[in-house]
């Protein structure tokens, strides 16, 4: 045997080592990422129920926010959800816009009373 066919021997039975090495390495985790999703799925089964509990106070809430806002919002009660939505955004657009003008009314009228003050009467 040649020095290269014993060079090329020992190459591929270290690769061949290494390789077996990274595969158990592999298999090792694959069997903690195992074990560790089966005590997943347990808490998961385990605590279910206070899950479920849970997701159905989340769901009463949005439900009663929803009638509040079908209250708030003028003609909210005959809407569905996505309009709703939508007639929501317009009426805060409506109220921000009033609140405004409201402002600058109450500007104005403060400025004619200083001036009422000003000239004594």
């Amino acid at each position: 045997m040649g020095s290269n066919a014993v060079h090329e021997s020992h190459t591929a039975t270290a690769n061949s080592s290494s390789s077996r090495r990274i595969k158990a390495r592999r298999e090792s985790q694959c069997m903690k990422n195992s074990a560790a999703s089966q005590e997943s799925a347990k808490d998961v089964k385990a605590h279910g129920g206070e899950e479920e509990a849970a997701a159905a106070d989340d769901r009463e809430e949005v439900e009663r926010k929803i009638e509040a806002l079908q209250r708030i919002v003028p003609g909210g009660e005959s809407l569905g959800m996505d309009k709703l939505f939508e007639e929501t955004a317009g009426y805060i657009m409506t109220l921000q816009v009033q609140l405004k003008a409201m402002k600058a009314l109450a500007s104005f009228f403060e400025g004619l009373e200083k001036e009422k003050k000003k000239f004594g009467a």
